[in-house]
Order: structure tokens, then C-alpha cells, then sequence
């Protein structure tokens, strides 16, 4: 894995769009279609929006995938990640293809349907970023590294759920689902180019344990250190907690 640092989240985004759109080209130069995978959450505003407003690309050749949803909540909610996806990407894109993980309906039917068409073919492009706890999607802590199956339902701990209010997708901790439906460690460790973007010193402690803490299920992004093609792009306030030895290391965008 290389990480690459930059000065704010508006510059993270930037880069993460800059190296989203290279892989996306180069995909579509070699294949008839690409396939993604697109994160939501306050990490990825930056992202997406700068990945909508890239010239060149041909989105009606890119089939697009859901990483994760709140089980039991509709798309009309302020929190849905299908309506965050909606709004952010798909109507901003207009790919091919989206599957959304609905988190109205089955939640078992649903990560059944999802995953069958999302293993049948390779994935080009997944897009993420890491939790307040060092969740991967929503792979709490500890994480599941060992299923190899696409899509699971999780339990959320209390520490995810406190950062959604944080974030204001809730008013109170009660509001916050407690199950969720979640792209497997494995599946996310699949995809040929990952790009998982984190900004914030909120974050600082997570990116912290990822880089250098022990691989471990109890730091679920910290499994990003084995995938030679992943990119973790942070800006200052989410490195502001590495050692001097840790930082030496980070590369410039």
C-alpha cells in the first residue's frame, strides 16, 4: 500500500479523483466495461464530487456497486447511503448500471442478489475510507477477515453509531440502526485498484493504529498494509498523529 499525503480535505479529494479517473480510463482502454465501487460518508464529499466533474470518462460502459446501508432504513431517509449514492454519484454520473443495497428491503435477499452480480466479473475500482474505530465499510471491530462471502450483515458498535451522529446523519444514538449490510474485508481486499480517502482529525487515532499498529481484527483498515494496490490518501489532520518515522515514509501526490 502507498499513502500519499496533501494539505486538506479538499485536496485529498482532489488526488483520490485524479487517481480514481486514471484507473478508470486505463479500464475502459482495455475492456469493454469497468466496474466500481462507490463508499459514502462525510470522507468521500470531496471525492465524488471531484470524480463527477472528470472530462473523458465513459460512464455508460461503468457498472457501479454499493459498499454498505443501514438495515431497515428507506432511500427517502436523511441518512440512506442509496440516497446519498443517488444524489452524489448516479445522478451526477449516470453509469450504465448501479446496484444499491436497499436498506428497506430483505436485508438477506438483498446482499444475496447484490453479491451474485457483483461476483461476475472482477472489480476495477473500489472506493473507501476508514472509520473513527478503523472500520473498513461497515466491518467494525473486531472484523471478519477470514469469510469469503461478498456482502454480510454486521452489528455496529457503539463507537460507529456515535460517529454517525457525530456526523449529523442522526439526532441521537437511539435513531442510529444497530445492523447494517456491509461488503466483506475480503471481497473489498479484491478489487484491482482501492482508493480509500481520509481526511479529518477525528480520524487521526484510526489512521494512526492503521499504519502502524499490528494487523489485527481490531484495527479492520490496518489489513489495507498487505494490498500492493491500494492508495490511502490523508490530508494533515488525519496524519497529525504518526510518528516522525511513519510520516518519513508518505509520499507526495
Amino acid at each position: 500500500m502507498r499513502v500519499i499525503l496533501t494539505s486538506d480535505a479538499s485536496h485529498m479529494g482532489a488526488v483520490s479523483a485524479a487517481i480514481a479517473t486514471n484507473c478508470l480510463r486505463k479500464s475502459l482502454r482495455d475492456q469493454a466495461r469497468a466496474r466500481i465501487v462507490v463508499a459514502t460518508g462525510a470522507s468521500q464529499f470531496e471525492v465524488l464530487a471531484n470524480l463527477a466533474s472528470q472530462p473523458d470518462i465513459d460512464w455508460s460502459r461503468v457498472e457501479g456497486f454499493h459498499l454498505d446501508e443501514y438495515v431497515g432504513i428507506a432511500i427517502d431517509h436523511q441518512a440512506s447511503f442509496c440516497g446519498y449514492l443517488r444524489s452524489r454519484f448516479v445522478e451526477a454520473c449516470q453509469p450504465a448500471k448501479f446496484h444499491y443495497l436497499h436498506g428497506d428491503a430483505n436485508p438477506v435477499e438483498t446482499i444475496a442478489a447484490v453479491g451474485s452480480e457483483l461476483q461476475k466479473a472482477p472489480i476495477d475500482l473500489l472506493l473507501c475510507g476508514i472509520g473513527e474505530n478503523g472500520h473498513l465499510a461497515f466491518n467494525d471491530p473486531p472484523a471478519d477477515l477470514e469469510t469469503q462471502d461478498p456482502y454480510l450483515i454486521v452489528e455496529l458498535d457503539d463507537q460507529c453509531r456515535q460517529q454517525q451522529v457525530g456526523e449529523c446523519w442522526f439526532e441521537t444514538l437511539d435513531d442510529v440502526p444497530t445492523h447494517a449490510m456491509s461488503m466483506s474485508i475480503n471481497q473489498i481486499l479484491q478489487a484491482k485498484n482501492l482508493i480509500c480517502s481520509v481526511p479529518d482529525t477525528r480520524k487521526a487515532e484510526a489512521v494512526r493504529a492503521t499504519l502502524e499498529d499490528p494487523i489485527s481484527p481490531s484495527i479492520p483498515a490496518s489489513v489495507l498494509r498487505r494490498c500492493e494496490q491500494a492508495t490511502l490518501v490523508i490530508d494533515e489532520a488525519a496524519a497529525s498523529r504518526l510518528s516522525d518515522s511513519v510520516r518519513s515514509t508518505l509520499q507526495s501526490p
